[in-house]
């Protein structure tokens, strides 16, 4: 299997429904706050903001966040905050995503910075990282707070180390799991641990959360990466291909890199480090990673963060909450057949 063929969109997202089943009725609630907390007398900060959270999107992340509190036992209204706040800072992450990467597209929409341009989009994400933080202030909660604060701070570290290498072909696989560990994977990891720590549970099962959020993380953006060279437009929300235009390392070319021989090497080069794409070249990458089996081993790196995840469940007892959250990881991974 070189190209990636997605399942119907139904398929998989028949394994994400007993998740949002469960916390329909809270997220409502966060959808609600996350409206009413876009509102500025300043008109360009709701229109910005109000394209992207509008534009469509799971929501995994806050929906994470509300299904871990509720596998713990919560039952105040802390989490409803604390998941908008999540949702905020994954918002804010995209908004400064797109400018360093000059994307043109997002979640099937063109990007905010193509309609507002760059300076907009920085600072209307900057506003939004203001209101999460005003929002687990209110919560009350100092550890949550320390969570997700630290989040940021690491966040905010991926995305400079991933601007370091960019366009590095010489990136190792570990450097690249640093990145993604440090993009991706750290918001899914706190939007987890938030909810056992608002319900005071014990430091294993925080920690158990914390562990079922990143390595989850992982495998989504790994499955992320497969579906850029090998998925659709559709699932995507962005155009396929569009990683291999902007020279984005990711592990398939790292795998594709590493096992290529002195000419392979030569067009990652030319195409990546240089940018010099011609016509073709997005076929002659695929054509290369198939005969590397790049994208296949990048999907069995998934499967095994994603076996990691669900072992992590392992230490709660049975519950609908902790069956749904198995099925979610199978969601993140099934996206990529």
């Amino acid at each position: 299997m070189g190209v990636v063929i997605p399942l119907e969109e139904k398929s998989a997202d028949r394994l994400i429904e007993p998740l949002t089943t469960l916390v329909a009725g809270d997220m409502a609630r966060v959808n609600q706050t996350i409206l009413s907390r876009t509102g500025s007398e300043v008109t360009m900060i709701p229109e910005v903001a109000n394209h992207l959270i509008s534009s469509g999107g799971k929501r995994l992340r806050p929906i994470l966040t509300l299904a871990t509190a509720g596998l713990c036992g919560y039952s105040g209204d802390g989490h409803i905050k604390l998941a908008a706040a999540v949702e905020f800072m994954h918002t804010a992450t995209l908004l400064h995503d797109d400018v360093v990467d000059e994307s043109d597209m997002r979640r099937g929409r063109e990007a905010a910075r193509v309609l507002w341009g760059n300076e907009a989009s920085v600072l209307v994400g900057d506003f939004l990282l203001g209101q999460a933080f005003r929002m687990m202030v209110e919560v009350g909660s100092l550890p949550c707070l320390d969570v997700l604060s630290g989040a940021a701070v690491v966040i905010a570290e991926g995305e400079v180390m991933q601007l370091s290498a960019a366009k590095d072909t010489e990136t190792t696989e570990d450097a690249y799991l640093a990145v993604i560990r440090a993009k991706t994977a750290a918001l899914f990891a706190a939007a987890c641990e938030v909810g056992p720590t608002l319900a005071g549970r014990a430091k294993a099962e925080i920690a158990a959360c914390r562990g079922y959020g990143a390595n989850l993380g992982i495998a989504f953006q790994l499955i992320d990466d497969a579906l850029d060279y090998g998925g659709s437009s559709a699932k995507l929300g962005k155009n396929v291909g569009d990683d291999f235009r902007e020279g984005k390392i990711t592990l398939p070319v790292v795998l594709s890199f590493r096992r290529g021989v002195a000419q392979e090497r030569e067009f990652w080069r030319r195409t990546l480090e240089k940018g010099e794409v011609v016509d073709g070249d997005l076929e002659i990458a695929l054509a290369t990673m198939k005969k590397h089996r790049a994208l296949e081993d990048t999907i069995e790196r998934a499967r095994h963060y994603g076996a990691m995840a669900r072992d992590a469940l392992e230490l709660f007892a049975p519950s609908p909450w902790k069956h749904a959250l198995r099925d979610a990881v199978e969601f993140a991974i099934s996206r990529a057949h």
